[in-house]
């Protein structure tokens, strides 16, 4: 993971107000606690963040609200600040460079009575919030979905409610799509 990912994972911890801190940090990406704490000093001092370390909660809490500035960065993760004028089409520059736009990700409650399959979705758990509910992160809808769809064992989506009901309209589509087709295997 580069810095723009963990620095974007730490921006939505301190927005939900769950406080995190460098330590978490470094434990979430596998990173050093130095450079964790690089990280948080950048988003401080380069990107303006208004963080407040807060005693009582061990961990960080922005001041008054605050937004990351859309950072570009090519598949060789150059950065590029989002509305810098690199070129006078920054858009076709942007599709034939390979640059994207970084993005925040998204996060689904599940509940799962296997552990089997709770290995099966390993690399969308990122904690665990009971005894069988876990907390996931994902980047595309559908590569999520399908790992759920494709799951060995039942799984509950608790939320949010729009993913559970995009899950629904594609497992009905999927249910009409195959009704009435006869087994020819036999």
């Amino acid at each position: 993971m580069n810095a723009n990912t963990r620095i974007q994972w730490f921006h939505k911890k301190v927005t939900e107000m769950c406080y995190p801190n460098a330590m978490r940090l470094s434990e979430r990406f596998h990173i050093s606690h130095r450079q964790a704490q690089r990280d948080v000093d950048h988003l401080t001092r380069q990107l303006g963040a208004p963080l407040q370390y807060s005693p009582e909660h061990k961990g960080y809490y922005y001041t008054q609200p605050f937004a990351l500035p859309v950072i570009l960065t090519t598949d060789n993760d150059e950065l590029f600040p989002a509305g810098e004028s690199l070129v006078d089409e920054p858009s076709i520059f942007a599709a034939e460079s390979g640059m994207i736009q970084m993005q925040l990700p998204y996060t689904a409650t599940i509940e799962l009575h296997s552990k089997l399959t709770a290995l099966e979705l390993s690399n969308y758990i990122i904690s665990r919030r009971g005894e069988r509910v876990y907390l996931c992160e994902f980047h595309h809808v559908d590569r999520f979905l399908a790992a759920l769809l494709t799951a060995d064992a039942d799984v509950k989506l608790l939320e949010p409610a729009w993913l559970r009901e995009r899950l629904i309209t594609v497992a009905h589509r999927v249910l009409q799509n195959n009704e009435g087709i006869e087994d020819t295997d036999n």
